[in-house]
């Protein structure tokens, strides 16, 4: 048996100097990590091939540890913060959000009651209150900390059900005669949580309903009105509508005005999945974006995707919190009697999670550290290299624009040659028509380009399917992409395109 003085935690001047190293290691990673592949080109299993199949039986050196980070972790990564990752919504980590995450880890708590961490819980208030004065939400609205909009989107459509079904909570929801099959609505350009939540909650993926979309990817609210009156006639009651601000695909805004009106009339709960475009809304030229918000029963941001804070960290928002805890709180264990204040906000009252991180603390060192102005000026520096981005579309005839330029996000099309507008029938072009063999084609290069370029490891794009026609996507949102890196990428893109 080792000796009883080995037996506690690394010795203070050891970890001093594994500090210091790591600290070395962070800076020389962000310093150099465009000298690194974006993304790697190995087959599925080839990284765990590489690594020990069995478990240690001896504890081993930090630095040999260390080593194996750089020589089998490093490489085998999809390097989600390198300025030629283009991907998604873009990514970021900045030097701040960095130094949050280090902060975090040795203070260790669990924010799950105010007790267990005072600051922690305070502190998530206040950072909550923060975003909700950013984005000009009435004081009626406010939230809690998740990880993902997936999980906010969860617990919010979980207040619905019991909003429309009295006792769900208790009784749930099979075998009660007194209940009609409940229905969901989301655009069909909205992201699959709703889904995931309906089978979570008992409601059934098939009573989520897409519904389609104008010509600028918005939901048509004409067929969404249908929709709702054909299921009412049939028997179903339709419970809540799910509105999108900065779709995935194009990050469009779907009519929330309109919506809030809709939900007034129709009784329904509306939700705002405002997950990406949520964070725009600090500009004061992006305040449209948040018309009609205050005629919502919940909303969703994710400052991970637009204002720069890691991953995770998502806020749902609800008006008039108490109905959220109503149905999450419950009497709690035993061990947890003594540390309940019933005065105070325990956030484990507010979802399914008992243990929580401290999420907030480096969105506050964040904040503080770049203020609404540093955070805007950002965000207009990505919002200007879209446009600078989609004006080289326009100026190549080979390429087109596949969906009005939002936020962050470019979606774009290329051609085949020369001169081929006439066949996209989808962006700027106009109405044509592709043969359906043609539209194959197109649609098998526009993947192809998109998988060259990410195997190359010299960038990393996304594809994705608009009115069934496969598409290129960039989303801009990294702190350290500039204007020479997106020319670089264009020139990848203009250079891989005709390699086909």
């Amino acid at each position: 048996m080792k000796d009883r003085q080995s037996l506690g935690d690394t010795p203070p001047e050891q970890f001093r100097r594994q500090l210091h190293e790591l600290a070395d290691w962070i800076a020389d990673f962000r310093e150099n990590i465009e000298a690194l592949r974006v993304a790697p080109d190995d087959k599925p299993g080839a990284i765990g091939a590489r690594l020990a199949k069995h478990p240690p039986e001896e504890g081993e050196r930090f630095e040999k540890i260390l080593s194996d980070v750089d020589r089998l972790i490093v490489p085998g990564m999809v390097h989600w913060s390198h300025p030629m990752f283009l991907g998604y919504f873009g990514w970021t980590t900045t030097a701040p959000g960095i130094l949050g995450e280090i902060i975090s880890a040795p203070l260790n708590v669990n924010a799950m009651t105010w007790r267990t961490s005072p600051a922690a819980t305070e502190l998530e208030t206040l950072v909550i209150d923060w975003i909700r004065q950013w984005v000009d939400l009435p004081k009626e609205f406010d939230g809690v900390v998740y990880d993902t909009a997936s999980v906010g989107i969860l617990h919010a459509l979980a207040v619905a059900r019991e909003e429309a079904a009295p006792f769900a909570r208790k009784r749930g929801l099979a075998g009660r005669a007194d209940l009609p099959r409940f229905r969901i609505y989301t655009s069909d350009q909205a992201h699959n949580a709703a889904e995931k939540a309906a089978i979570a909650l008992g409601i059934g993926e098939e009573n989520v309903r897409r519904v389609p979309c104008d010509g600028e990817f918005r939901m048509e609210m004409s067929i969404l009105r249908k929709m709702i009156a054909a299921d009412r006639q049939s028997g179903f009651k339709p419970m809540a509508v799910i509105a999108t601000a900065g779709t995935t695909s194009t990050a469009s805004v779907d009519p929330i005005v309109e919506l809030a009106c809709l939900r007034h009339e129709e009784k329904v709960w509306l939700h705002i999945d405002a997950a990406y475009g949520g964070g725009f809304a600090i500009l004061p030229e992006y305040k449209w974006i948040t018309e009609g918000w205050s005629g919502a029963d919940s909303i969703i941001i994710n400052p991970h995707k637009s204002l720069f804070v890691p991953l995770d960290f998502s806020v749902l928002y609800m008006c008039d919190l108490e109905r959220l805890r109503r149905v999450f709180t419950l009497a709690p264990p035993d061990v947890l009697r003594g540390d309940t204040v019933e005065a105070t906000k325990n956030y484990m009252d507010y979802g399914v999670q008992l243990g929580r991180r401290f999420r907030a603390l480096k969105a506050w060192i964040i904040f503080r550290s770049f203020g609404r102005e540093g955070l805007a000026a950002r965000l207009r520096e990505h919002i200007r290299l879209a446009n600078l981005f989609a004006d080289w579309i326009r100026n190549d005839d080979r390429f087109e624009l596949a969906a009005p330029v939002s936020m962050g996000v470019v979606c774009f099309r290329f051609l085949g040659g020369d001169n081929n507008k006439s066949v996209a029938g989808i962006g700027d072009a106009g109405p044509g028509s592709p043969t359906p063999a043609t539209a194959g084609r197109l649609d098998r290069l526009n993947s192809e380009i998109v998988e060259r370029i990410n195997a190359s490891g010299r960038a990393y794009l996304t594809q994705t399917k608009l009115r069934g026609q496969t598409l290129m996507r960039i989303g801009l949102g990294n702190v350290l992409t500039t204007e020479e890196h997106l020319r670089k990428a264009w020139e990848i893109i203009q250079e891989t395109a005709s390699k086909l």
